[in-house]
């Protein structure tokens, strides 16, 4: 592309930088724009992606027809089918009339669909078809109808990414992108920052009838190493900021520190002093409190099951029966014929095993166990603060076997 094409356009387009990667970004879209393949625009929230489009459709044969920018993102799910493709009368409710959609109303123009990662699976199936035929169906009617439709996608999320989680089509990302287009970020475009910052500084002054904020040296260096995630909607904010709130013309990096970070690698739109480098010294003690926590339960546990154990052997005299925790078939060792009741348990059955041990003995027996067991189910209700189901899983029991023990016991 001739340099004068190139600079032409941009003042066309009221398009700042001299950076390699967008002047680029402009020599595809001029060249592109006489064809009617699809262009997949790629790039950060901010950098201006919008751009492109109406560079592409104005350089275009469809120039004289419509041009439509779509928000896909803004479209509630519901209705975008209805907006994009049309409906018929009566076809959901408030459809009060036919309307033909976007794509029957832009018919030999252009459509520009920005953020388009954000379609429904369901719409990404329609924009599919009509991309590769131009036909589609409005919601509601039964018939087919033919579009011819130039599309201009854009999206600021990662495709591949979207397509390995199954949220977007890979068929359709292909379709979409038969040119793709990268958009640069703001922070690799050197010197451009400075003279966007320039220019939203004039556009300031001539707006408001105010004397324009100018950069220090040492202040555009600042300006040029911050990382700028919101891109050049960000540094147009912030120069608005300072054209405002500042009391001083001349921007140092002192006053440009009051609106920007100073650390270069930070995100963020307001200084964060952390006191130093960032430790894991806060998350450690949090994970440790909440082992001893767990720990002082395990322990609280098993002394309660110690004392019941001992309540068992002082009501019996004799050796009770023991459940191994590794077979399936109890181990009896010499006691009263009616105590040798209990039944073989897997080990995996937790609630069995509960019911066993608290239930198995008889009721002259239990008379003692009755307190402990009530004792038990209380403490483990207070110390998850009345949920049964952390109660229940601290016993190792089911809900409905914990709430089957408290209504026994008269708890509830």
């Amino acid at each position: 592309m001739k340099n004068s094409d190139l600079q032409a356009t941009k003042q066309r387009y009221n398009i700042v930088g001299n950076c390699d990667a967008l002047n680029h970004v402009i020599d595809v879209a001029l060249q592109v724009a006489p064809t009617d393949l699809s262009v997949l625009i790629i790039g950060e929230s901010g950098v201006g992606k919008e751009i492109i489009p109406r560079v592409i459709h104005d350089n275009s044969p469809r120039r004289r027809e419509k041009y439509f920018a779509i928000n896909c993102g803004s479209i509630p799910e519901g209705t975008i089918d209805s907006e994009l493709f049309g409906h018929v009368k009566g076809s959901f409710t408030g459809a009060i009339n036919d309307s033909p959609g976007y794509f029957g109303v832009a018919n030999k123009g252009t459509l520009f669909l920005d953020e388009v990662g954000e379609l429904p699976l369901a719409t990404q199936a329609r924009l599919l078809r009509v991309l590769e035929n131009g036909e589609y169906i409005p919601v509601g009617a039964t018939e087919v109808r033919k579009t011819d439709v130039r599309i201009v996608a854009a999206t600021n999320v990662n495709i591949q990414k979207a397509i390995s989680e199954g949220r977007f089509r890979e068929d359709l990302y292909f379709r979409l992108n038969e040119v793709p287009v990268q958009m640069p970020p703001l922070r690799e475009r050197g010197e451009d920052i400075v003279l966007l910052f320039r220019l939203f500084a004039m556009q300031m002054a001539e707006k408001y009838k105010m004397d324009r904020i100018q950069l220090t040296d040492e202040a555009k260096q600042m300006l040029m190493r911050y990382k700028w995630p919101g891109n050049v909607r960000q540094l147009k904010n912030i120069t608005q900021q300072i054209s405002v709130l500042s009391t001083e013309r001349i921007i140092t990096p002192e006053i440009l520190a009051k609106f920007i970070p100073q650390d270069r690698e930070s995100t963020q739109l307001t200084v964060v002093n952390n006191g130093g480098d960032h430790s894991f010294e806060n998350e450690r003690e949090i994970l440790y409190k909440i082992l001893f926590e767990l720990r002082g339960n395990v322990n609280d546990m098993r002394r309660e099951m110690s004392l019941l154990k001992k309540q068992l052997d002082d009501v019996q005299h004799k050796p009770q029966t023991i459940i191994s925790s590794t077979t399936s078939h109890p181990v009896a060792t010499s006691m009263p014929a009616h105590l040798q009741t209990i039944q073989t348990v897997q080990p995996t059955m937790e609630d069995a095993e509960a019911e066993e041990f608290f239930e198995s003995a008889p009721e002259q027996e239990n008379l003692n166990l009755n307190e402990l067991s009530r004792q038990m189910l209380e403490k483990a209700l207070e110390r998850n603060n009345g949920v049964r189901k952390k109660a229940a899983q601290e016993l190792g029991i089911s809900d409905r076997t914990l709430y089957r023990w408290l209504k026994q016991y008269g708890i509830v």
